[in-house]
């Protein structure tokens, strides 16, 4: 069987993600809202990720429509949840992979690319012979399966996964994902399992490694204690954590109450307290000016044809 005949048969009952939905993505959409074919709405030199993400030259960015999250409060959800998008061949995914590199940028940063994981793969592969040597960074929601991330061992470099909540009410409640901790927290193992404990050049630029991210949402505060608390204990300081202040009431989350709302010097500072009482040591935080809505990309189709 060639490639090209397995992933079409992936995609014919899908169960590349957490809902299993068993969708078949060749004639229609998955609980994701996408078809098989790879669909995509940015490709962008970013400058906002962490420092040793971004550097000085910026990383490469790929913009993935879709997503088996329904985040109320998503800043992305025009691609996310509506669809928005072009559709890409692996040629020409591969093509823009190596077009970024040509830019200077110090990795590429595929974002919320899970259900489109088997053609990303055999993407990266061709751009790697064709010269592509920069890092992979596979930036995701971290509601992700172990057997799908295995698709992409030995070729991401570099995992950048969300922990979002630990509380399976709060999960449901924002995400629609009752059992998001108990998945996320499989998959953080598996991404650390397959790259180990961050390298950096020497510039600072990581080369191999895990960050996680955790948004501290209004009135979270203690469920994010249980994210650090749970990330110290499986992780120790072999995992960088990026704890962030950026969240900004979008989407669905203008009509819920206890959403529709900054958070708080005190509930940001808490959790970072939280951080160092902990133990915890090797970590990003932001001041509270990263809470801005121009921060979140323009989706336009710019850098992929």
């Amino acid at each position: 069987m060639t490639n090209s005949q397995h992933i079409n048969e992936l995609m014919k009952n899908c169960r590349l993600c957490p809902r299993i939905c068993g969708a078949d993505r060749t004639k229609g959409y998955g609980f994701c809202l996408m078809p098989d074919k790879i669909t995509a709405a940015l490709a962008s030199v970013h400058m906002y990720e962490e420092p040793p993400i971004s550097g000085q030259n910026g990383s490469g960015t790929v913009f993935f429509s879709g997503c088996n999250l329904k985040c109320v409060f998503c800043q992305n959800h025009q691609i996310s949840q509506e669809g928005f998008g072009t559709f890409l061949t692996e040629e020409q995914l591969a093509k823009i992979f190596i077009n970024q590199q040509n830019k200077g940028v110090h990795n590429i940063n595929i974002v919320s690319g899970a259900h489109f994981a088997p053609q990303i793969a055999e993407a990266i592969k061709m751009a790697k012979k064709n010269g592509l040597k920069i890092p992979i960074v596979y930036n995701s929601s971290g509601y992700e399966l172990v057997s799908t991330l295995k698709i992409l061992n030995g070729l991401v470099d570099v995992y950048l996964p969300d922990i979002k909540y630990f509380s399976p009410e709060l999960s449901e409640k924002y995400s629609m994902a009752k059992d998001y901790f108990s998945v996320a927290s499989k998959a953080v193992v598996e991404m650390y399992n397959q790259v180990g404990p961050p390298v950096f050049d020497d510039n600072g630029i990581m080369l191999k490694g895990v960050i996680i991210r955790h948004l501290v949402l209004p009135s979270c505060r203690k469920d994010s204690f249980k994210i650090l608390d749970f990330i110290k204990e499986a992780f120790g300081d072999n995992v960088y954590v990026s704890i962030l202040n950026q969240y900004t009431p979008m989407y669905k989350a203008l009509h819920i109450k206890e959403l529709n709302r900054r958070v708080t010097t005190f509930e940001y500072q808490s959790v970072i307290d939280h951080f160092f009482e902990i133990g915890l040591k090797n970590g990003y935080m932001q001041g509270k000016e990263s809470a801005k809505s121009q921060y979140t990309p323009v989706f336009d189709l710019s850098g992929l044809k």
